[in-house]
């Protein structure tokens, strides 16, 4: 009984320790984001650079506040990713999954292939199709038109994610027409919805270094509300774990966070941590070796509370951190983990060792062992069923 009593008492006097550590600061600022105040970009600098026994209570803010928001329902999709090329003329120094045109491992899927993977998806369950490609030039704008049209003539149920601010601008480019009257065209021949990737950070000098050829902030800014505009729903994405600093992450989710406020077509925030092994980016030492585990918790747990009054939704890449610590940072804000995805080939080639498939009853076992309750949805987070 003694010995019980001495830990209680230890642990007691342990948490009075932590607690007069943490500087009054960081202490102002959870307490400011626990209240449903927004915290401003400083604020999140201060949060991204949390250190030692701050990272729990970070987490856990976090996670209250995913709890007070939306509950302990952790979402999925049944979808099927389709890379339908790889051969690219932009050739990003983070990426590794795209080749030089011409080269001899380049491919690009007919259109008759796309349908057919589509087709499978839909036999599999899924309810809808993530479509993305490299910046293929040998590609007519035509072709995007034709993928749209040929998916919906047979199956004109499935929900279509498809195409990047950067393919939308190349489509656009190579029409000879404003992005608006672009994504028209591609909202009519089928488009429901759009990936917010081609973000990366969003921070042009940071864009210099590991996409130099990709476009610009403004540019993504623009597509995207422009898109929001035309009722396109997007997601919205930061890779984080490269050449980023605490200041470029909360200056890319502020950003996130103004286009929100006023457009309100933001479905999810994913955070996508930064696979290093085969990019040249890594290899040339210009990058670090991706994101340490806890930069991964806190960039999770800050996303949810920066976020948390406009984009309800944060979403864990079990593709990018592998299902396991996915699991973990469910207990850091996150509220959705993805898609089954079928197939996933740009991580892969990058070195990620995560698979491209996850089953069903496997996301289902991993967010119940989490303690929460699995729900599969849409693409807009409709509910299809709680498990």
């Amino acid at each position: 009984m003694l010995k019980v009593t001495y830990r209680r008492n230890d642990i007691v006097s342990f948490i009075e320790r932590v607690i007069k550590s943490i500087d009054s600061y960081f202490s102002d600022i959870i307490d400011k984001a626990i209240d449903g105040k927004d915290i401003s970009e400083r604020e999140a600098v201060r949060l991204f650079e949390a250190k030692n026994m701050e990272i729990n209570i970070l987490a856990f803010a976090a996670d209250y506040l995913r709890w007070k928001t939306i509950g302990d329902i952790v979402t999925f999709v049944v979808n099927r990713n389709i890379n339908f090329t790889n051969e690219c003329m932009i050739n990003c120094n983070f990426c590794a999954y795209s080749k030089p045109v011409g080269h001899p491992e380049a491919y690009t899927l007919s259109i008759n292939e796309i349908v057919r993977k589509a087709l499978k998806a839909w036999r599999h369950g899924a309810t809808e199709v993530c479509i993305q490609g490299a910046i293929n030039p040998k590609i007519s704008p035509e072709f995007y038109l034709n993928i749209l049209r040929s998916i919906k003539k047979v199956l004109p149920e499935i929900h279509i994610h498809a195409f990047s601010p950067q393919e939308v601008h190349y489509f656009a480019t190579k029409m000879d027409v404003s992005y608006r009257e672009a994504l028209k065209m591609l909202k009519e021949a089928g488009l429901d919805s759009m990936p917010g990737t081609a973000a990366e950070i969003l921070d042009d000098e940071v864009r210099k270094i590991i996409c130099p050829r990709k476009i610009n902030v403004k540019t993504w800014v623009e597509i995207i509300k422009t898109a929001h505009s035309l009722g396109i729903p997007t997601t919205s994405t930061m890779m984080y774990g490269h050449v980023d600093t605490s200041e470029h992450k909360a200056k890319h989710l502020n950003i996130i966070r103004e286009i929100q406020k006023e457009t309100h077509g933001f479905t999810e925030f994913v955070p996508l941590s930064f696979i290093h092994y085969k990019t040249r980016l890594y290899t040339s030492s210009i990058a670090r070796p991706g994101a340490t585990g806890l930069e991964d918790l806190k960039v999770h747990a800050v996303s949810r509370i920066f976020l948390n009054n406009y984009i309800k939704n944060i979403q864990v890449s079990w593709v990018k951190l592998g299902p396991k610590y996915a699991q973990v940072v469910l207990n850091a804000g996150a509220n959705d983990f993805g898609g089954t995805l079928m197939e996933e080939n740009i991580s892969r080639a990058a070195g990620a060792t995560s698979g491209t498939w996850l089953p069903v009853e496997r996301i289902i076992k991993i967010i119940r062992d989490a303690g929460r309750i699995p729900a599969q949805r849409t693409t807009i987070y409709e509910i299809v069923k709680i498990y």
